[in-house]
């Protein structure tokens, strides 16, 4: 009734909007209608639009072509945060921040084919190792980091604080839900092992860990110790070499070497301050 009253009123005069007026008002309710359905990238696109004056300049198949991609890039763009965030990284860092031209025994086409995600589709790992400040943690946050950016669910977890939180788990009866959430997880990223000797439970977890994770799961684990000496880190034979053949045989090996480069940037940044 209301829209056949309002269409007599505009026939015979009585109108009192113009259609100016007609069109912002049914442009602030497009625009409201957008962000209560959540599209607030079509939204904010939208509104641009109208403002700018620039729509007359679109085509309609353009213009909502503009109006979808916009939407595609603010989704993409959210998840992508949520996904850093859910992380927990150590460091910020991004693929593009890896320094290729260090001398510290990094293969580049190794490292080109981990910025893809195929390796985490098929389920592949990675163990990084090398000397303190070599630049172990920094590579495994950037392929995290690039793992997120393919939208993959990532976790990275210091080796220490993930077992003492797995302990407090157990004792609070939420450890089996603890290690759901890890096996969920598309890429899980342990990092500094052996810096703390393993106690019987820490290696019953990680086995565990493993375990659920191999042939399902992509992982990444960190660790200064060369893998020649990881048996002895672990502690109980049986148990290390069940954890060793399950992933230290068909993983892709990235080993470092050098100075660190922690010092390196420190010699830099005062040469320049010299300078």
């Amino acid at each position: 009734m209301f829209r056949t009253y309002r269409t007599m009123r505009t026939f015979v005069g009585l109108n009192t909007t113009t259609n100016e007026e007609d069109e912002v008002n049914n442009n602030q309710e497009t625009v409201r209608k957008l962000e209560q359905m959540r599209l607030y990238g079509m939204a904010r696109a939208f509104r641009a639009t109208m403002e700018t004056g620039v729509r007359h300049s679109f085509t309609p198949d353009e213009l909502i072509s503009h109006l979808v991609d916009t939407e595609w890039d603010d989704r993409h763009n959210r998840k992508l945060e949520r996904l850093i965030k859910a992380a927990k990284f150590r460091y910020r860092s991004s693929f593009e921040e890896i320094d290729l031209n260090a001398s510290r025994n990094l293969e580049n086409n190794l490292l080109l084919r981990l910025s893809e995600k195929r390796w985490i589709e098929t389920h592949q790992n990675v163990l990084v190792t090398g000397p303190t400040g070599a630049g172990k943690s920094f590579i495994a946050s950037a392929l995290g980091h690039q793992a997120c950016i393919h939208g993959f669910k990532t976790g990275y977890y210091p080796c220490s604080k993930l077992f003492k939180q797995l302990k407090l788990a157990r004792a609070e009866g939420s450890y089996l839900k603890t290690l759901v959430r890890i096996q969920k997880q598309d890429l899980f990223i342990l990092d500094d092992l052996g810096l703390e000797s393993f106690d019987p439970e820490s290696r019953m977890s990680l086995l565990e860990i493993l375990e659920d994770r191999i042939g399902r799961r992509s992982s990444i684990i960190v660790s200064q110790i060369p893998i020649s000496k990881w048996h002895q880190v672990i502690g109980d034979p049986t148990i290390a070499d069940a954890i060793c053949d399950r992933i230290v045989h068909t993983s892709h090996r990235i080993e470092l070497k050098g100075d660190s480069l922690r010092k390196k940037y420190r010699q830099d940044d005062q040469t320049e301050d010299d300078g």
